[in-house]
């Protein structure tokens, strides 16, 4: 193996704590959904409308009660759901400041105090109200979540070797997804998912902030960050043969050199410099429709209808099912692990966001007749399998971290930062506005879905370059040759861009 490109101990190790962040991330997105009941029961007896009736129904094991039809109940329960959005929207747009504060390492390290205490207001609950305690904790959790989000694949593409920073870059979106199987599988109500062990299993959430604290300070400092930020030759030096051992380190240098140079003409960037501006437009406009592309395929909606089209097939246990799909989704990651760096990011992608296509006309189809013909049930089951199966090839885990491909340094961490916001934002309306989609649409609602899919193909198609394989430097190449005839216009912005003073 040529030397420098390896995978060396040290790497794996930093890579690892980098990830249990994403982790965390992906156990606090599906964490809330399995204990729905019991919470529900918790809130009701904490605001004093739990009444001897549906207490009664609820020890028949009756599905419906006076419980979920409360008006406070339901505020409280959509009020717990979605503050980790808002949280995570807030938070995104700090990436790039928190990033460059103290460095990536010291970074993440210091967001890991939000973890630990949102995981203490979760996990301590019936000490007080468990309605606000909960509120409180998960709001606070998606503000750490907004913030790793984003430090986590910034750390992972500078550090990674060329040759392996897709691989390493897609380990984001496989811990995201086993951080959400985890969840799923300890949130059975045999397990922690019931009356007694509900703030446990929320209170969880903070654990894997304090193995990553006592990992960090073993993980080396970005060397990008470290020369091209600070100009620090020497510890970028030792940074570089400590992630990658014993080579030739002179080659990346030069490389880090000359970003460095081009970094001091086209200056770090302000989220608001980075909208305006037309020198960096076609990657931001690449990098937000490769997010928008991700939360506007249909998987949310394909987790939602998923109960209910197993139970439709006659699975006995719709919910083991649906942990099935957790298991796929986990699965078909570890492919994209291991074929991104291979068959490359633009292909995968377009294959994902294709195959995708084809399985929502098929979900269409499937939902549409299966009262009327048996089979038709499996015809949308088997869908649900292959829409997640092609969601984890290319459009899960690729926009995580191609963003950070797409810029060079100076512009690289405002990017990040909106690109996470266009995440955390778009993910936001799709939960507050899917159920009203899928009451008006009814069956038709993926239908809707597979024009958006078709629409995010043929933009992928035509506008995204294949980033394999390329260093920073020649993938910021690729953009400027489609702007070298406003090339005076772009020396012009530069230099307004140089006197702004920006985050």
């Amino acid at each position: 193996m040529e030397s420098g490109k390896q995978l060396t101990g040290t790497l794996a190790i930093a890579v690892f704590t980098a990830v249990l962040g994403s982790l965390q991330y992906g156990y606090s997105l599906g964490v809330i959904n399995t204990p729905q009941k019991v919470i529900e029961k918790h809130y009701a007896r904490s605001l004093g409308v739990w009444t001897e009736r549906a207490a009664v129904l609820s020890e028949n094991g009756t599905e419906e009660g006076e419980v979920e039809r409360h008006p406070s109940v339901i505020m409280y329960w959509s009020l717990s759901v979605s503050i980790f959005s808002i949280g995570g929207m807030l938070s995104s747009f700090l990436v790039g400041f928190v990033g460059d504060l103290r460095g990536r390492v010291k970074g993440m390290l210091m967001v890991n105090v939000l973890a630990v205490a949102a995981g203490l207001l979760m996990g301590l609950c019936r000490m007080w109200k468990p309605h606000l305690m909960v509120i409180a904790g998960r709001a606070v959790m998606g503000f750490y979540c907004g913030l790793t989000s984003g430090l986590v694949p910034m750390y992972v593409g500078e550090i990674s070797p060329k040759a392996y920073r897709g691989a390493l870059g897609t380990l984001h979106q496989l811990a995201i997804v086993t951080g959400i199987l985890i969840s799923q599988v300890i949130g059975l109500d045999f397990i922690l998912g019931n009356d007694n062990m509900w703030p446990l299993l929320l209170g969880l959430s903070g654990a894997p902030a304090v193995l990553q604290s006592l990992l960090l300070p073993l993980c080396p400092e970005s060397p990008r960050y470290l020369y091209i930020l600070l100009g620090k030759e020497q510890e970028a030096r030792k940074s570089l043969l400590r992630l990658k051992g014993a080579y030739d380190v002179t080659p990346d240098l030069e490389e880090m050199k000359r970003e460095k140079e081009e970094a001091d003409r086209e200056p770090r960037v302000s989220i608001l410099s980075l909208i305006r501006s037309s020198v960096y437009r076609q990657q931001l406009v690449v990098a937000l429709m490769m997010h928008l592309s991700q939360q506007f395929s249909g998987i949310n909606a394909i987790f939602y209808y998923s109960t209910d089209i197993f139970d439709h097939a006659g699975v006995a246990q719709p919910v083991y099912a649906t942990i099935g799909v957790g298991v796929i989704n986990t699965i078909f990651t570890l492919v994209s692990v291991a074929l991104v760096d291979k068959a490359g990011r633009r292909t995968l992608t377009l294959t994902g966001l294709g195959g995708m296509c084809l399985c929502a006309v098929a979900m269409t189809v499937g939902l549409k007749f299966q009262k009327e013909i048996l089979w038709m049930s499996y015809v949308s089951m088997s869908a649900i399998f292959l829409f997640v199966s092609f969601f984890e090839i290319g459009p899960g885990p690729i926009p995580w971290f191609i963003v950070a491909e797409l810029f060079s340094q100076g512009p690289r961490p405002a990017a990040i930062a909106l690109a996470g916001c266009c995440n955390w934002t778009s993910n936001f309306i799709i939960g507050m506005t899917f159920p009203y989609i899928q009451k008006y649409l009814g069956c038709y609602v993926f239908a809707l879905f597979a024009v958006l899919l078709l629409s995010f193909t043929v933009f992928i198609y035509l506008r995204v370059p294949e980033t394999k394989g390329k260093s920073f430097e020649e993938i910021a190449a690729v953009f400027k040759k489609g702007r070298k005839k406003s090339n005076p216009v772009d020396e012009t912005e530069i230099q307004q861009l140089k006197t702004s003073t920006g985050a």
